[in-house]
């Protein structure tokens, strides 16, 4: 397991990254204590969950991912850990969290008190905002509309100010976003030099062998201004494992949730997939291997998200650290992208 420290701190983190969006729906307590277990002795030493999850969201089960994550981690040396979470914006529903929740101040100070509590920890090393407060195209959605900016979203001063008191009063280390553009990673970085807040430190987006909008103004921005990019969904829902093309009612989040994973339902990603897992199978690799072997050959990936329901699953996508993928397949994977480019942005 390779490790970096994020440019700009002092977090060293693993190359891999597990995820725990599945912890309280999908996996019991015992069994996420048994992946993170399982993550921790194979190198893996950063951790990222959210206060929404686990996902689907809903009241009955929100904070149980949190909640299970801080029972494990206070039997642990937790300055050995990297914990991640995260505070949730507003627009999409979900007013069992602070009755709907804002990136107002007190929004996410108060988010921030209670993940600490159910995390059974006194501080967290990334503290990131879930998603922006204005409008932008995420979670499927391609284009820009200024029509459809929301007229009471908090400033990004206010919500850096927010964030500065935390750091302040030791209850975060470091900064970072989520689902964000261009422009908010230049205007928060600006907002951070010019009034002394604290930089953002990293963002975590979308980033898979069908989704690459990253690389189209993200990585030249991020490069710049020292921001390291946490990527998830690597599988994109699992369906870059192939394991839906042998078995279209495979289990699995896209067959278990009714309406789940629209961003991966566009009309030319069944192509791109049987694509990337032919050309995994015709190399005799694990398609879900060779997409997080691709991802972690990537320059501007910091670390990737991984998640998984089994421990087979686990197993299977940490092994993927041993695999170097040759300079030849590389170039067949871009040669894919360049029919298909980006078919789930």
């Amino acid at each position: 397991m390779q490790m970096k420290t994020l440019p700009g701190t002092d977090l060293t983190v693993s190359s891999l990254c597990l995820g725990t969006m599945t912890f309280g729906e999908q996996n019991t307590e015992s069994q996420a204590h048994a992946q993170l277990d399982f993550a921790l002795s194979h190198g893996i030493n950063f951790i990222d969950t959210a206060e929404m999850y686990p996902v689907p969201a809903n009241a009955k089960t929100q904070g149980l991912t949190e909640s299970y994550v801080g029972s494990w981690l206070k039997q642990q040396r937790r300055d050995q850990l990297i914990v991640a979470t995260k505070v949730a914006g507003p627009n999409r529903g979900m007013e069992w969290i602070r009755g709907g929740p804002q990136l107002t101040r007190g929004h996410i100070l108060a988010a921030c008190d209670a993940s600490l509590l159910r995390l059974n920890t006194d501080y967290i090393d990334l503290y990131q905002l879930h998603w922006p407060a204005r409008h932008v195209p995420m979670f499927g959605q391609t284009y820009y509309e200024p029509s459809q900016e929301y007229t009471d979203a908090p400033e990004l001063h206010a919500q850096l100010a927010a964030l500065k008191e935390l750091v302040d009063q030791g209850k975060v280390r470091y900064v970072g976003v989520s689902n964000e553009t261009p422009w908010g990673v230049m205007a928060f970085t600006r907002l951070a030099e010019q009034y002394q807040l604290p930089r953002i430190a990293t963002i975590q987006n979308v980033y898979n062998l069908i989704n690459r909008t990253y690389d189209y103004g993200l990585a030249e921005v991020c490069h710049r201004e020292q921001v390291s990019l946490l990527a998830y969904s690597p599988l994109a829902f699992g369906l870059l494992s192939g394991k839906y093309l042998h078995d279209a009612k495979a289990d699995g989040r896209m067959t278990r949730f009714a309406n789940f994973g629209q961003r991966y339902l566009k009309p030319q990603v069944p192509t791109a997939i049987a694509a990337f897992t032919a050309l995994a199978e015709r190399h005799q690799i694990c398609p879900a291997q060779m997409a997080l072997a691709w991802l972690q050959s990537r320059w501007y990936v910091a670390s990737t998200i991984i998640g998984a329901t089994t421990m087979a699953q686990l197993a299977e996508n940490i092994a993927s650290t041993q695999l170097t993928l040759s300079d030849s397949l590389l170039a067949e994977i871009e040669a894919i992208h360049r029919q298909s480019p980006s078919p789930a942005q």
